[in-house]
């Protein structure tokens, strides 16, 4: 016989993280973070947000309009210089920064996204300033 394989032992502790959490409440806290986020950056680059604030239009990701700019130049600086990976796509001619928030993300996170985003978009510095609420 086999030995069991790592994934197959790890189901009960699996079951036990799931149980462990109120997913809805999870899902409301992460949705909660990516508005934060989209309104983070909106003021940032002052770019209208590509959907409504809404849950109908967006969970836990979305993709958040950025300034023209080079996309790979971005993405890769993002995560060389500030330990952030994230996707920067081009779409209809407009690029786009996708988030994604899970249950282990806060606030913070976002925070750093959107001074690396200051540091490092084209004319950031011209912008206003976001400042986190405490």
């Amino acid at each position: 016989m086999d030995a069991p394989s790592a994934a197959f032992l790890a189901v009960p502790a699996a079951i036990q993280f799931m149980n462990e959490h109120t997913w809805p409440q999870v899902r409301r806290t992460c949705h909660e973070l990516v508005r934060y986020a989209r309104q983070a950056v909106t003021d940032l680059t002052g770019l209208v947000p590509i959907t409504p604030d809404s849950p109908e239009w967006f969970a836990q990701m979305a993709a958040l309009p950025l300034p023209p700019c080079d996309a790979e130049s971005l993405q890769r600086r993002l995560y060389d210089e500030f330990d952030i990976e994230i996707p920067i796509i081009a779409w209809n001619e407009r690029l786009l920064a996708r988030i994604s928030v899970q249950a282990y993300n806060i606030r913070g996170d976002v925070d750093a996204l959107v001074a690396a985003l200051r540091a490092l978009l084209p004319r950031a510095g011209q912008r206003r300033a976001f400042r986190p609420n405490p």
